[in-house]
């Protein structure tokens, strides 16, 4: 019996280590920064939802199971000899009880990419994975919430509701802890537990023991879940003429989005457009590209460089709705990965002037395999520049004017919007 988990877990490793050094031959689906990457990650309560987001161009991530077994050396078999040696010791010697064979597998995975000393290398759980995806779709069925965990307590808190959504009509306000889902406690599980129990089919009903400031009691809220497209666009026009879009981020309907409202706010005849790229975490690159596009009548919009030397740039088109208007882009250091492509772009090829903090700086490139299990695994494989050449990895992009960021700032207000729109009026002789 013994050898037979070995051999299981021994496959399941090379199965990893396969999928790394045949990456490269496979599909176009590439990962550019997910939320789970980021400080306190926002979430998409809903049937398996963003993070807020990853980046990929137009295939599906490809499976890694039909792949060739890679031959161990005889030097590597016997070093790898050395993992059955401490099992074999833990199994027989432990006071405790033992990890099930999946956990084992996982961890090993888990501590096998931490070696590589690349934080964007990683393996991603099956209950995860599937809450990520459905999230980079920006469409789900739940009860449209965001939510994080709340270290503190163990309980999930809910950071914000969408408008018009179940969520909001049930009562649910931002700042309620939620400690039990339909009469099980979530202290204790991880942030995707407690969303996969939160999420359900449109229709059906969910009930949650809620914890609001003010009131002494913890008391239940039935929310009826719905079908609901993630809000990752908001524009409105400004008291000033100026057209404002915020983007939270890049999952697959992020272009069309952003086209639309460009639609709608040029049509009222703006003065100028402010595009809010601050703590968006990025997404999928293709979205990355349309973006840019949208503003940009020709040349290039990134460089994609492999570590073999080779390279490929992605070009920007004419006939796009905006490239004429005068553009501002808002960055801070929450803006990373895609939301840096696009930013870059834009500055390199002097089409807006970049306001408000250094960005992020997440300038490598992942592609992502759909696992036997429904696991993920994110592989680095390229490192992008902007049209410039510049390297974004690890630095950052500064914007042309720097505006930090107040302590004393007050809920409603909001300083470097407030320097984009002086900027445009300025520009526009107003």
């Amino acid at each position: 019996m013994r050898n037979a988990v070995r051999f299981t877990l021994a496959a399941l490793v090379l199965l990893v280590l396969i999928v790394g050094a045949f990456c490269a031959g496979f599909g176009t689906a590439y990962l550019l920064a997910e939320n789970y990457l980021l400080p306190s990650p926002r979430v998409t309560v809903s049937p398996t939802t963003p993070p807020p987001t990853v980046a990929t161009e137009t295939a599906p991530a490809p499976t890694a199971t039909p792949l060739p077994t890679v031959p161990l050396s005889e030097e590597d078999q016997e070093t790898f000899q050395l993992f059955w040696e401490v099992w074999g010791l833990v199994q027989q010697y432990f006071y405790g009880d033992l990890p099930d064979m999946q956990q084992v597998t996982y961890a090993a995975i888990h501590g096998m990419l931490n070696s590589l000393d690349d934080p964007y290398t990683a393996f991603i759980e099956p209950q995860a994975a599937a809450i990520i995806a459905e999230d980079a779709t920006g469409e789900f069925q739940g009860i449209g919430a965001y939510v994080e965990m709340d270290e503190e307590s163990g309980k999930v808190i809910i950071t914000g509701v969408f408008e018009g959504g179940p969520a909001e009509k049930a009562g649910l306000q931002e700042g309620d802890l939620i400690s039990e889902v339909d009469g099980v406690s979530i202290v204790g599980k991880t942030l995707y537990e407690a969303i996969g129990l939160i999420r359900g089919p449109a229709g059906t009903s969910v009930t949650l023991l809620v914890e609001r400031e003010g009131v002494d009691e913890p008391f239940e809220v039935t929310v009826v879940r719905a079908k609901l497209e993630i809000p990752i666009v908001e524009y409105k026009m400004l008291d000033d003429g100026v057209g404002y879009i915020s983007l939270r981020e890049f999952s697959a309907t992020a272009e069309k989005n952003v086209r639309e409202a460009l639609e709608d706010l040029l049509s009222q005849e703006p003065v100028g457009i402010v595009l809010d790229l601050r703590q968006n975490p990025g997404g999928w690159l293709d979205q990355a590209i349309g973006v840019a596009d949208l503003f940009l009548d020709d040349g290039t919009i990134l460089i994609e460089r492999w570590s073999d030397g080779q390279e490929k740039r992605y070009e920007a088109h004419p006939g796009d709705v905006g490239e004429e208007v005068p553009l501002v882009v808002l960055v801070n250091g929450g803006s990373a990965s895609a939301s840096e492509i696009v930013a870059g772009a834009l500055q390199d090829r002097e089409r807006a002037t970049l306001i408000g903090e250094t960005t992020f700086g997440k300038g490598s490139v992942q592609r992502p395999f759909t696992l036997g299990d429904g696991s993920e695994l994110r592989v680095t494989i390229a490192r992008w520049f902007t049209p410039n050449d510049r390297a974004i990895h690890g630095r950052g992009i500064t914007p042309d004017i720097v505006v930090p960021w107040p302590e004393d700032a007050g809920p409603d207000e909001d300083p470097q919007l407030d320097r984009a729109v002086e900027y445009l009026l300025i520009a526009s002789g107003q």
